[in-house]
């Protein structure tokens, strides 16, 4: 079921993406290892993707959406076992799981078509009615 429009879930990933690179500070994890450059490189990942993306929220609009939404289910799958595939699971692992389950239900709700989408006969037929006012 896909209720998320994509302006929200690009509006989202701005500020998840800032929260995961501040996130090691914040939440007090900050001990230069795995724990602490997961989170900073995934959000990195995130803005640069988001920022790629074709939707409203976009900047340079190049990466489909449904393969924003694929990357944001393999980001999330990852964020959430990172703890346990880098073993640092005893020192912190409730923030990665929780920005990862958070990355894997909005990739699985979102939709995948932008309300910036057009159809190309329609605006010719706006454009043809345009011309025919003159």
């Amino acid at each position: 079921m896909r209720i998320i429009p994509t302006r929200i879930h690009g509006i989202l990933d701005y500020l998840v993406g800032i929260i995961l690179i501040a996130s090691p500070w914040v939440f007090d994890f900050d001990n230069g290892g795995a724990e602490t450059w997961v989170p900073v490189i995934v959000g990195i990942m995130v803005l640069m993707q988001t920022i790629i993306t074709d939707f409203e929220v976009g900047i340079i609009r190049k990466l489909p959406m449904v393969s924003h939404l694929r990357m944001d289910l393999f980001i999330g799958l990852f964020l959430a076992a990172s703890p346990w595939i880098f073993n640092f699971d005893e020192v912190v692992w409730e923030p990665h799981v929780i920005f990862g389950i958070f990355s894997i239900l909005a990739s699985l709700m979102t939709r995948t078509t932008p309300a910036t989408v057009t159809n190309p006969d329609r605006n010719a037929i706006i454009n043809d009615l345009n011309n025919n006012r003159r």
